[in-house]
């Protein structure tokens, strides 16, 4: 008789999904990235015996508070959206208002750039003008990468893609639009305000 073969193991369900796995990832590496970068701020910050330096204008606090509103609103219709689909039901235009609500945030943050470029703050004007932009302009190519992303999985969200059992791109862009707020939230107040 021939001998029995036997059947092959069931596949096991990971504990963490290899999406989760890699924003998990890609976080971590950008959290490393910005605490490098607050840690150069802090130290050119703490050094400076004025700061900012009095011949150079101020950030646009008000303008920046603003702004930092129109981010932290892009939360609530993606969160919306999220949710939505985990039900099964269409998300509607969440993810579409929260894409836009970021390319508003990159747009004022651009003009308040010219405006301060135009009245002398510039990378090469000082520690404060290189640290400023290096900081704010990683962030903003940060929240460029997210927008460019949510607008994927926004074209994506029209064409129902997403259901009740496939919705890791929208999951992973959420989570990733949330890092990108969430680091603003500590930005703002460190860069602008102290």
């Amino acid at each position: 008789m021939p001998a029995r073969l036997a059947p092959p193991p069931a596949s096991v369900e990971p504990a963490v999904s290899n999406t989760r796995l890699a924003i998990v990832i890609v976080i971590t590496a950008e959290t490393m990235l910005f605490t490098g970068l607050i840690g150069m701020y802090l130290v050119f910050r703490l050094s400076a015996p004025t700061w900012p330096p009095l011949d150079l204008p101020r950030l646009p606090a008000g303008v920046a508070a603003l702004n930092t509103l129109v981010l932290f609103a892009s939360l609530v219709p993606l969160t919306r959206a999220l949710r939505t689909v985990r039900r099964g039901r269409n998300p509607g235009r969440g993810v579409h208002l929260a894409a836009a609500l970021g390319a508003v945030f990159l747009g004022v943050q651009g003009a308040e750039w010219v405006r301060l470029l135009h009245h002398g703050l510039t990378p090469a004007s000082s520690n404060y003008g290189g640290a400023f932009y290096v900081l704010i302009g990683c962030h903003a190519l940060h929240v460029l990468v997210a927008v460019l992303w949510l607008s994927t999985v926004a074209v994506l969200t029209g064409r129902g893609y997403f259901s009740a059992r496939r919705y890791a791109g929208l999951e992973m862009s959420t989570i990733y639009w949330y890092f990108v707020c969430g680091l603003w939230g500590f930005l703002f107040p460190l860069v602008y305000l102290y």
